[in-house]
């Protein structure tokens, strides 16, 4: 429905909006003319995702307001499922999408009882907007296949579940996706910050602040072996993680890390290890030697800087002969224990 204004002379046309406030209004809401749809205060069945996938029009702008909560149920997810083309996904001031993450906490991750993922993404050329994204029980944001996309303003806050058993919640978790943004957003949880994966280029992580979890990973040869290429991460707050930046690749893995820069990342109270370039990754850590198959090269750590705390490790690097061009300027201090650094390229000064 078209809203016509007369105005100070002027003739005025308002995109004409709807509100929806449960879920059985919400099929109907997508499959009219309504270019505005808002969530308000809406309870998803449990086992049942907030479906916004199916019948969403190019164009639609979809506002999250109000308190948006899930039944409780142990699957996989997700929660909230968005996909479609030409999207705005808007949060309104003072909305939360609530997980309720505590109901399945069971400190074991993905070794415990099933856990859904709250929001699955799978977007061209949209852009998404202010979501806080409260006490997921697994992964936070889980991007997919996207093109052109970007993310701006997020908020994952897992923060209780430091004290409440929470595990396995990375907050962006991105493969098989090209020109994704993710600028001036917060996370604090207990996994990686950012898992980028396979298949992805063109990936930006720009001015975001990571808290108490695992750090910014960027993660080859595990499975799909299609590259990863032109990842850009920069500006970037590490603060109280495990670690605070890493390429791994997995022993026996297959594909390509190239063009991957840090650039101006400060990093503080790190625990374990400040910067991690592993080609040796198996079962969840660093074991054996490393294998050729993926690659890193090209890759530029530039700028990157902060503290260690006593206990932990600076630099670690452990990777095969294939490793080749690597730009290298870090200040990272504090870390006491030292570990082995092998396979960098030649001519590479790293302060191990």
């Amino acid at each position: 429905m078209k809203v016509e204004i007369f105005a100070l002379g002027c003739l005025l046309t308002v995109a004409a909006a709807i509100e929806v406030n449960n879920i059985q209004q919400l099929e109907a809401a997508k499959k009219g003319n309504d270019k505005v749809i808002t969530l308000k205060n809406i309870q998803v069945p449990a086992g049942q995702s907030l479906n916004l996938e199916t019948n969403l029009k190019p164009g639609t702008t979809v506002e999250f307001a109000g308190r948006i909560t899930f039944g409780h149920q142990n699957w996989d997810g997700p929660l909230v499922r968005i996909k479609g083309k030409n999207l705005n996904i808007i949060g309104k001031p003072g909305h939360v999408i609530d997980g309720e993450g505590h109901r399945w906490w069971d400190h074991k991750g993905q070794r415990g009882s099933k856990k859904p993922n709250a929001i699955y993404v799978q977007l061209e050329n949209s852009k998404v907007n202010g979501l806080y994204l409260k006490n997921a029980p697994a992964w936070g944001f889980s991007v997919n296949g996207c093109k052109d996309v970007d993310f701006t303003n997020i908020n994952v806050d897992n923060k209780d579940g430091h004290t409440k058993g929470a595990l396995n919640t990375d907050g962006f978790g991105i493969a098989a996706s090209r020109n994704v943004k993710i600028m001036n957003s917060r996370v604090n949880n207990q996994d990686d910050c950012l898992a980028l994966q396979s298949d992805c280029d063109h990936i930006y992580f720009d001015n975001n602040v990571c808290e108490g979890g695992h750090g910014i990973a960027v993660i080859g040869g595990y499975g799909n072996p299609k590259p990863i290429t032109n990842i850009f991460i920069r500006g970037c707050q590490v603060i109280k993680n495990n670690i605070g930046i890493r390429v791994k690749t997995m022993r026996g893995g297959k594909g390509l890390i190239k063009g991957v820069t840090f650039d101006n990342i400060v990093l503080k109270d790190i625990s374990d290890t400040g910067i991690m370039i592993m080609g040796n990754y198996y079962n969840g850590g660093p074991t054996g030697e490393p294998t050729n198959g993926c690659p890193i090269t090209d890759l530029t750590i530039n700028n990157v800087r902060g503290n260690v705390l006593n206990n932990g490790t600076n630099v670690r690097i452990v990777v095969a002969s294939d490793a080749s061009n690597w730009k290298w300027n870090s200040n990272v201090q504090g870390g006491k224990q030292k570990r082995e650094c092998k396979g960098m390229p030649k001519g590479v000064k790293v302060p191990c």
